[in-house]
C-alpha cells in the first residue's frame, strides 16, 4: 500500500517509528506547512519518505493508496472529506470527526464512491482486546464497567497560565473527552455496542472539559468512564460480572496486559499482543483490508466508529461543551 501522510505533529513520528513492521506500506509522501518543513525534511531522511508537498492538492494528485490524516481534530473532516472527493482511500486518526453530523457524511461519501475510510484507533485491532471479548461470557451477567484513563498534561500547565493550545482549545476540537475518553468510548461500545442512554459530567474551565465522567447505561448494568487532563491517578479497565471480572491496568489506547479474576478464587493473567507498539495491528489490517479489498469489515469498523461519535456528541452536548465544528458544517 502507498500512503502519503498529511500531518508532521507527535502522532505521524509515532506512525513512521514503527514502519519496519509494516512491510506492506510503503510511505511515498508526506504533506504539511512550511512552518514544519524542517521536521519533514527530517521524516524524509530518516524513513526514506520520496515526497514532501506543501499543497495537499498536490499530496492528492499523486499515486497513492490511502491517505493518512495526523492533523489535529478539528481539521479531520475537512482533509478526510477532500481526500474521498478525489478518490483516495482514508485513515483518519482518532477521533474520527469533531461531530457526529460530519462522521455521517464522511461514511455516506466513502460507502457512494466505494471507498475505504478507517478512524486509527488502535484497541479495536489489538489481541489482548479480542481476548477480552472472548471472554465476556466467562464473567456472568455484566453488572459494572469502569474506565478510568487519567493523565495530567503538562499543556494544562500552560492552560492554567493563560496558554491555551489546541488540547485544551474548543476551536480545535480538543478537552478530555476528545483527547483521553475517546479510547475509553471506543473500549466499551466496542465490546458491548451502543449504550442506551449517555450522560457526561465534566469539569470545564473557559468552553473546555479538562476532566469528566461519562456515564453510560446499558440498562442490565452501568458503565463509568473518567477521562482527565488536569489531574492523574492509577490508569485501570474493570470489567465486572456475578461470576468474575477482568482487571486491566494499562490505558484502554494500549490494551496490554490483564487479569480474569473468577469469584471462585480463580485467576489467570493473560498477555496475547504481538508487537510492543499499539500500532502496528491497525495499521497492518488496514494495508490487508484494501489490498483484499474488504469494504465489508472496513464498513463494519465504520460503524463502530458512528456509534462512538454519537456517544461523544451527545455527551459534550449534555455536558455543555460546544465546537465550531457543532454550528457550521462544511
Amino acid at each position: 500500500m502507498k500512503l502519503g501522510i498529511v500531518g508532521a505533529g507527535m502522532i505521524v513520528k509515532d506512525l513512521l517509528s514503527i514502519s519496519s513492521n509494516l512491510k506492506n506500506i510503503k510511505f511515498v509522501s508526506i504533506c504539511g506547512t512550511e512552518r514544519n518543513k524542517e521536521s519533514m525534511n527530517q521524516l524524509k531522511n530518516e524513513y526514506g519518505i520520496e515526497n514532501i508537498f506543501y499543497d495537499y492538492n498536490e499530496l492528492l494528485n499523486g499515486d497513492l493508496d490511502a491517505i493518512y490524516i495526523g492533523l489535529p481534530n478539528n481539521l479531520h473532516f475537512e482533509f478526510a472529506k477532500k481526500a474521498l472527493e478525489a478518490n483516495k482511500n482514508v485513515i483518519v486518526e482518532k477521533p474520527f470527526t469533531s461531530t457526529y453530523k460530519e462522521a455521517l457524511i464522511l461514511s455516506d461519501l466513502a460507502k457512494q464512491k466505494q471507498l475505504f475510510i478507517f478512524e486509527a484507533i488502535t484497541n479495536q485491532y489489538l489481541p489482548n482486546y479480542n481476548k477480552i471479548k472472548e471472554l465476556l461470557p466467562t464473567l456472568g451477567s455484566i453488572k459494572i464497567v469502569q474506565c478510568n484513563y487519567s493523565q495530567y498534561s503538562s499543556r494544562y500547565n500552560s492552560f492554567k497560565e493563560g496558554n491555551v493550545l489546541p488540547a485544551f482549545d474548543p476551536k480545535f476540537s480538543g478537552g478530555a473527552l476528545m483527547d483521553l475518553n475517546i479510547y475509553n468510548i471506543h473500549y466499551v461500545v466496542g465490546l458491548f455496542g451502543k449504550p442506551k442512554n449517555v450522560e457526561y459530567y465534566p469539569n470545564v474551565e473557559r468552553g473546555i472539559d479538562t476532566s469528566g465522567i461519562l456515564i453510560l447505561d446499558y440498562g442490565t448494568f452501568k458503565c463509568i468512564c473518567i477521562g482527565a487532563k488536569d489531574c492523574k491517578a492509577p490508569i485501570a479497565n474493570n470489567i465486572q460480572g456475578d461470576k468474575g471480572c477482568i482487571y486491566q491496568d494499562t490505558p484502554a489506547n494500549v490494551c496490554k496486559r490483564f487479569e480474569l479474576l473468577m469469584n471462585d478464587g480463580t485467576s489467570s493473567k493473560i498477555n496475547e499482543n504481538n508487537y510492543e507498539h499499539r500500532m502496528v495491528n491497525e495499521f497492518i489490517e488496514f494495508a490487508n483490508m484494501i489490498k483484499n479489498n474488504d469494504l465489508e469489515r472496513c464498513y463494519k469498523m465504520l460503524e463502530h466508529s458512528l456509534i462512538v461519535s454519537e456517544v461523544q456528541t451527545i455527551a459534550r452536548h449534555k455536558g455543555g461543551i460546544i465546537f465550531p465544528a457543532d454550528i457550521d458544517i462544511k
